[in-house]
């Protein structure tokens, strides 16, 4: 009697084996019945009809897509190799395997087609210093074009931009002559404090001449201070002075006798 129903439990065992399908949390299953789709199953156990219906699975997780590296000549003229990585997830299992043979393969070909136009239209100082807008520009674009695939891009980044070796050692010696001009530009900006600052000192010690003397000693002090073996003499400033009182005087008596010819002359 067992043996009987032997047969008929291994056609039931291979129906189930057949039809039972088990898709996880992050897939669909995409159903054909005769050639004709029905419609996007899952997560969870599905039954399928055997012989008659046909299934696709369809991954619903981000996928990393890995651009290679492009030769690219950008706007000014330069050459230039650009390697990029696009983060994308199917939103509509079904027009993901009715409207493209393969996303995955057409993804990728679109996303270096887009980067090297991107990057052919921009000049390279664009490319080093705005990244960010030509990743939102490259997304931009992909998102329009798979759209109607049912494929969503969420982000793109440029992950380097590898520049010919004399292009390197242009971009240094620019940047450190930019670096030697900054230097000049500030010691020139502190030369001119300081004289300023000077200037200020002089005025006020021509108003108040004691501070000569105060500043005189304190000089004095440091050279002291700075080498014991050394010996300082200090010499009264009234000294000078006294110079630069006869120096003065003799440039005045210089100067009356030609303004003198001058005039007669006149």
């Amino acid at each position: 009697m067992l043996f009987s129903w032997l047969p008929a439990l291994i056609i039931i065992v291979l129906f189930l084996g057949a039809a039972l399908r088990v898709l996880n949390e992050y897939e669909r299953g995409v159903i054909f019945r005769l050639g004709r789709i029905i419609q996007a199953k899952g997560p969870g156990l599905i039954l399928l009809i055997p012989v008659i219906d046909r299934m696709t699975k369809v991954s619903l997780r981000i996928v990393t897509l890995d651009v290679p590296s492009q030769d690219v000549i950008t706007r000014d003229n330069v050459s230039i190799k650009v390697n990029a990585v696009v983060y994308f997830r199917v939103v509509d299992p079904v027009r993901a395997i009715v409207e493209i043979e393969d996303y995955m393969f057409a993804t990728s070909q679109l996303a270096q087609t887009t980067l090297r136009s991107v990057c052919g239209g921009v000049e390279l100082d664009d490319i080093l210093a705005h990244r960010d807008k030509i990743n939102l520009q490259v997304q931009e674009i992909l998102d329009q074009q798979t759209d109607p695939w049912g494929i969503k891009v969420s982000t793109v980044e440029l992950k380097y931009v590898d520049l010919p070796q004399e292009m390197q050692r242009a971009m240094a010696k620019q940047a450190e002559a930019e670096r030697e001009r900054r230097a000049k530009v500030i010691n020139a900006e502190g030369e001119y404090q300081a004289a300023a600052k000077l200037s200020e000192a002089a005025a006020i010690i021509g108003e108040h001449p004691e501070a000569i003397q105060l500043r005189y000693l304190q000089t004095m002090r440091e050279m002291a201070s700075e080498s014991k073996a050394s010996t300082v003499l200090p010499i009264p400033l009234d000294f000078f002075q006294f110079h630069w009182k006869t120096g003065a005087r003799q440039d005045d008596a210089v100067r009356a006798p030609v303004s003198r010819e001058t005039s007669e002359d006149a």
